[in-house]
């Protein structure tokens, strides 16, 4: 049993798996780092059950839960929690599956940390949607469905067991939407390649790239959801924005500001900027708590711009203190 098991975002245990995260968190500056102990700690801590309903064998915590959740994770160390989210996504995608094999299957080992997932569907909502012809095309097979093509920006697909993957079928009809489907797939079935991912700005040991279908034959049964037209858009769990985003940004502003805070407190000409930089951390942080509670203290997107220029700004200030 583990030492420790997080149950809220105001745990103790919760402050205490933080501290170890922050102090792991300079080790995932190293070529090819990723953060295995990190993702082990929060595995035996709970945090993953916090996203799977309880039916299902989690915790169901509510959005303005999980984002209280999020802020202190993100503080400590931003990649551990980024791959989270992907990590969360594709068990939010699979528990709202009507398909109760891959729950039963999948979702005891992503629960307790043995196994890793993570999502391949950025080529559904946002990325490469200027092509005519989609970068992941399915036929359907005996069987199943061939996956031929790719995803671009795929989290930690090195060391996934399994990519909740989109694909599209290609349409004659160019007015109207293609059905799609969203699949579990296991990374160990022939025509499967994940490259090594490159280095990146930031966030390179969340090990994020491509991973390519070749011809890629999937039984039906890892069939999560479609065919059907945006198959993003339909079914529970289906909301493919939200406020991931805005929390790990105003994490990570946190982080900086408590950094230049603590500066402050040994050089008196930084007092002022600090306590601007805080007072406008603490109007983001209570918007975006609100909207992650249902109130509609601003649009998602007005939120997000919001927290994204503040992370800038606030660890450029971060910086210079330095």
């Amino acid at each position: 049993m583990p030492t420790r098991h997080i149950t809220s975002p105001d745990s103790p245990e919760l402050d205490e798996l933080c501290r170890e995260l922050a102090g792991l968190a300079p080790s995932l500056e190293k070529p090819g780092a990723w953060p295995a102990d990190q993702l082990r700690l929060c595995g035996e801590a709970g945090v993953f059950e916090w996203f799977v309903p309880r039916e299902f064998g989690g915790q169901g915590w509510n959005e303005a839960t999980v984002v209280r959740g999020y802020l202190k994770l993100s503080a400590a160390c931003l990649t551990t929690t980024f791959v989270i989210t992907q990590r969360s996504g594709a068990m939010s995608r699979i528990a709202a599956s009507e398909n109760e094999w891959a729950r039963e299957v999948l979702l005891p080992d992503l629960l307790s940390g043995r196994s890793f997932a993570t999502v391949g569907i950025s080529h559904l909502t946002t990325s490469r949607q200027h092509l005519r012809k989609p970068v992941m095309q399915v036929t359907e097979a005996t069987g199943g469905f061939v996956l031929d093509g790719y995803s671009p920006w795929v989290t930690g697909g090195e060391k996934a067991d399994h990519v909740v993957i989109g694909g599209s079928f290609v349409s004659e009809d160019s007015t109207a939407a293609p059905p799609q489907i969203l699949v579990a797939l296991p990374t160990n079935l022939p025509g499967v390649r994940i490259p090594v991912s490159p280095d990146l700005v930031a966030l390179t040991a969340s090990r994020t790239g491509s991973v390519y279908c070749d011809r890629v034959f999937v039984e039906r049964k890892w069939l999560l959801a479609g065919p059907i037209p945006e198959v993003m858009k339909q079914g529970a769990g289906a909301k493919t924005g939200g406020l991931q985003t805005s929390t790990l940004a105003v994490g990570l502003s946190t982080a900086a500001i408590q950094f230049l805070e603590s500066e402050a407190a040994k050089r008196a000409d930084l007092n002022p900027p600090a306590a601007a930089l805080r007072a406008e951390l603490d109007s983001i942080t209570a918007d975006l708590l609100a909207l992650a509670d249902g109130q509609e203290a601003c649009t998602a997107s007005d939120l997000r711009a919001r927290a994204n220029s503040f992370a800038l700004r606030a660890t450029q200030a971060s910086l210079a203190a330095a």
